[in-house]
């Protein structure tokens, strides 16, 4: 839970080269007047519900599992969800069996806007060079225009530019630091899909999700071991446990959910975008980038899955 924090830190950017972007051929659908959950079909498997529930600390209400979560839940930025995606949640709840069509329009310009004042202002810049003081100014031009290129298709993922942070053990972890506008584009897909997701994960689960936080963990944790019986404890952890994803794994894991190509496509891009290093651009052949937005959610997804 303590990964993928953005690098405060303000280094000189590395001049970038731009990754391979969406052909024109594959326009996204910017204008679907439909519901998100009216674009569905059937899932050719089904999903057990799960049963169990996460007890918080002594003294606190116990925390129940996705059934007894409030129908919307807020952002990053600390602003409910809109009605529209308040829609596509609940069509996730009362259906687990749904694949969702048509996700990119709920992809607003006021999205965009929220994405960008959740975001660190100190935050390092990417392979662009840009800050987020930077971007402020004219925001609401930018804001359209980033907002136009996503959905006409003209939008390019960007490499992500590589730094290094000392572990405790004095090795070194591989950040990615994406281009502003990826990370708010990133952002805004993220909070489309956690309205799917959150509706799946478990109720146990607290890492990277809007609502919960590393002490309400520890609270259901405390409770477990002084209410319960407990034998051990396990301490894990994967060893290059983002570094050795294999992205087409992970996007058959987010296909269960969603079939919206304008989405998908993103993410792919995203994942493949690769990153810059001492002005040179590499693959990366396996892995989600550390550091990268839609990074936390992807990794989550596989893991908290049912079915």
């Amino acid at each position: 839970m303590h990964e993928n924090r953005e690098t405060s830190e303000t280094p000189t950017a590395q001049p970038g080269r731009r990754s391979g972007g969406e052909g024109l051929s594959h326009k996204a659908r910017a204008y679907v007047y439909e519901e998100s959950h009216r674009g569905i079909v059937p899932m050719n498997h089904s999903n057990k519900d799960g049963k169990l529930s996460a007890e918080s600390g002594e003294g606190r209400p116990l925390i129940k599992e996705n059934a007894g979560q409030p129908h919307t839940y807020p952002t990053q930025s600390g602003k409910g969800v809109s009605q529209g995606l308040a829609s596509v949640r609940k069509a996730a709840r009362d259906n687990k069996e749904m694949k969702f069509t048509a996700l990119l329009h709920h992809l607003t310009v006021d999205r965009l806007r929220e994405s960008f004042y959740s975001r660190k202002r100190k935050a390092a810049p990417g392979v662009d060079g840009v800050t987020w003081q930077e971007y402020e100014n004219g925001l609401e031009d930018r804001r359209t225009d980033l907002h136009g290129r996503v959905h006409r298709g003209a939008y390019r993922a960007q490499p992500s530019r590589r730094v290094y942070r000392e572990k405790e053990d004095g090795r070194q972890r591989p950040l990615a630091v994406p281009a502003l506008e990826d990370k708010l584009v990133q952002q805004a897909v993220v909070t489309i899909l956690n309205q799917i997701y959150e509706e799946d994960f478990l109720g146990f689960s607290y890492g990277f999700r809007p609502g919960r936080s590393q002490h309400q963990a520890l609270d259901a944790w405390s409770y477990a071991l002084l209410k319960k019986k407990v034998n051990y404890v396990l301490d894990a952890d994967l060893r290059g446990f983002f570094d050795n994803l294999d992205k087409s794994w992970l996007v058959q894991f987010v296909e269960h959910r969603v079939a919206d190509p304008g989405i998908l496509r993103r993410i792919q891009k995203w994942l493949h975008a690769g990153v810059m290093e001492d002005g040179k651009w590499s693959d990366t052949k396996t892995g989600s980038p550390q550091g990268s937005g839609i990074t936390p959610l992807t990794q989550k997804v596989m893991s908290n899955l049912r079915g």
